[in-house]
């Protein structure tokens, strides 16, 4: 059998439960009972803090003293920013398994069996952030709207407006609405200042109609990546609690601005610990862009395999360098290898702005369009470099051989997924409702073998496909966990 660098029984074990915040689970890494704590005030009286903070000094109002009731309050942003958070209401179809029998008509005649629906109705809600008031833009994660058949997003001020989805992106879990309508108020988008750890910043969501929620917290940690390796993520951390129901809503800070989009929490009994995560306003602005131009994102590669430098690496390796992401493998005719990249090269800059790690060029990387020319600086030999690379594309998705993987578009392994699994075909996109989604396929999925036999490209896996005239058993790995799928 084929293994990944991380084993499918060792990551399936240990994988805690990783809630995404609009209340579906997703594989993660921690797992332990734990009630939410209770929520405490940042301030409880103004004598906890000096007049200066009170008035907002050097706090742009984010804190002010509210003179005629003697309070502390937050409450002059809130009123710029809650009308710009809504509530995200999806209608969406469920494919019901039904077994082989049922679908006997002999079968279900014999037994008088009724016809049962293979379809059943759901719904889901979530929150959303205007960003720009003209164009009626909404931004929201995927997963609150990726499935859905129909969206309805509900304003404070209790208006009811059907919403067109745009486009939506898996890898970074970001989605794009537009609503048609007046006297809208939409959020700005931080851009002047970057976020650093201990900024205070408020969660607003909008979630099951009950109204907003509010709440606050400071910055816990940035560029949080490692809760599903085969998604693009750069996370800012949060301890202000985000609620089930809070997937999709801002996270603002004390200027009034977007720097992230609430996305997901660790909550090993359902409920907030105090470690949430949204996706940073820089990545969502870019995945948007491509929306609104494409209707899609249209991911770079350079055709490198890279990894992380750590101490251990730099000294085993002779390097002055403590930060960057190592090259181990160049792909042959790829842009880097045309543009002179090699193996041992680590990767320090792309464009001037610092890579740190590994997730920092493949996140650069993957958000930009290609045939974009970029600068990489890169260490050699102990000399810094700068090479120029013009992004290429990933590859097509390739036909599948047989109908019941109908829907689901195959590729070769990206980068990034080659970081973690050395053989295999990657699941680009899975069409909801075809024959791929309903034998279990999801977009980011890893195949590993057929019928316990190793597949290393498309090839391959064609090929092993055209050879099974019965039951197919699918070896699948999805985020650190595995799988089987059995298709018949």
């Amino acid at each position: 059998m084929t293994m990944t660098k991380k084993s499918l029984l060792a990551a399936s074990a240990l994988a805690g439960v990783l809630v995404l915040s609009s209340g579906s689970f997703a594989l993660g890494r921690v797992s332990a009972n734990a009630d939410t704590p209770t929520v405490q005030p940042i301030l409880t009286s103004a004598q906890q803090v000096g007049p200066a903070m009170l008035q907002g000094a050097g706090l742009n109002g984010f804190i002010v003293e509210d003179r005629e009731r003697g309070v502390a309050t937050i409450s002059p942003l809130l009123e710029r920013t809650t009308p710009a958070v809504v509530n995200i209401a999806v209608e969406s179809t469920r494919q019901i398994p039904v077994s082989p029998l049922m679908r006997d008509p002999f079968f279900r005649e014999f037994f008088q069996f009724p016809d049962q629906p293979r379809e059943q109705r759901r719904s889901s809600a979530g929150s959303g952030v205007i960003v720009d008031a003209h164009e009626g833009y909404v931004l929201t994660n995927h997963h609150v709207v990726g499935d859905a058949d129909s969206i309805t997003v509900t304003l404070k001020d209790g208006r009811r407006l059907e919403a067109e989805l745009l486009g939506s992106d898996d890898l970074t879990d970001i989605a794009l609405l537009k609503v048609n309508a007046e006297n809208l108020t939409a959020l700005p988008l931080a851009t002047e200042t970057e976020v650093r750890t201990g900024d205070y910043v408020i969660a607003i969501g909008n979630p099951f109609g009950l109204g907003q929620t509010v709440t606050s917290g400071i910055v816990s940690a940035t560029g949080r990546t490692g809760l599903n390796n085969q998604r693009y993520e750069d996370f800012i951390q949060t301890d202000a609690p985000i609620n089930p129901g809070n997937s999709g809503g801002a996270l603002v800070n004390s200027k009034g601005e977007l720097i992230g989009i609430n996305t997901a929490i660790i909550a090993p009994a359902g409920g907030n610990v105090g470690i949430g995560f949204a996706v940073p306003v820089d990545m969502a602005k870019g995945v948007m862009d491509q929306l609104i131009e494409h209707g899609e994102v249209r991911r770079g590669r350079i055709g490198v395999s890279i990894q992380t430098l750590t101490p251990d690496l730099a000294e085993a390796l002779d390097l002055e360098a403590t930060e960057g992401a190592v090259v181990s493998e160049v792909v042959e005719d790829s842009p880097s290898d045309k543009a002179g990249i090699k193996p041992g090269d680590v990767i320090i800059a792309l464009n001037g702005e610092a890579i740190r790690t590994s997730s920092d060029l493949r996140n650069a990387v993957g958000l930009t369009q290609p045939d974009s020319k970029i600068e990489l600086t890169v260490l050699r030999d102990g000399r810094e470099r700068r090479i120029g690379v013009t992004v290429g594309d990933l590859p097509e998705p390739a036909e599948v051989s047989t109908p019941r993987l109908e829907g689901a578009s195959i590729t070769e392994l990206p980068p990034h997924i080659r970081e973690d699994v050395e053989d295999g075909v990657y699941i680009a996109m899975v069409e909801a409702g075809s024959p791929a989604w309903r034998a279990g396929l999801r977009q980011g999925d890893v195949i590993l073998e057929v019928n316990r036999r190793a597949v290393d490209s498309v090839d391959a896996f064609n090929q092993r496909l055209s050879d099974i005239d019965g039951a197919i058993a699918l070896t699948v790995q999805r985020g650190p966990g595995g799988l089987f799928l059995v298709l018949r």
